[in-house]
């Protein structure tokens, strides 16, 4: 037992983590790309997108065969998130997808909906996954793994 007799609050339940994990199953089953979802309580620095890409690269996401890897990273407290695509993926959808994507995001942290926003977008971002990046039988692997990491 640590000098805190008090356990550390989770940021999401059980129930919620299953979803999310779940959501992120469902999203890469018809893919070769990749989502990973980074979670914590308070970003470490100014810019979320600079931790997204230390968080990117800690995960060794740019390792992928197609370089189609997407991380989705929100600081829940500091009500800050980034989405970040690979090179492979941004080259297909371009900066208007990620707008699309951190507008909806926005839209429903703003309504207090934290799992639901990342729920969509992580359906969304499979979505656009499987139109560029299409589920090879035989030959895909799931290259990284699909739970969430809490940092």
């Amino acid at each position: 037992m640590g000098i805190f007799p008090f356990k550390r609050k989770e940021i999401f339940s059980e129930p919620e983590k299953h979803r999310l994990v779940e959501a992120i199953r469902i999203a890469e089953r018809l893919t070769s790309g990749e989502i990973r979802l980074f979670v914590e309580n308070h970003c470490t620095y100014v810019d979320p997108i600079e931790r997204a890409k230390e968080a990117f690269l800690s995960l060794n996401m740019e390792k992928t065969k197609q370089r189609n890897g997407v991380l989705v990273y929100v600081a829940i407290k500091d009500r800050q998130f980034a989405i970040l695509g690979d090179q492979g993926i941004h080259e297909k959808v371009g900066d208007d997808f990620w707008l699309k994507e951190a507008t909806l995001l926005r839209s429903h942290f703003q309504g207090g909906q934290i799992i639901e926003g990342i729920e969509a977008c992580i359906q969304e971002i499979g979505i656009s996954l499987r139109t560029h990046f299409p589920h090879e039988a035989g030959s895909d692997e799931n290259e990284l793994p699909d739970d969430i990491v809490f940092g």
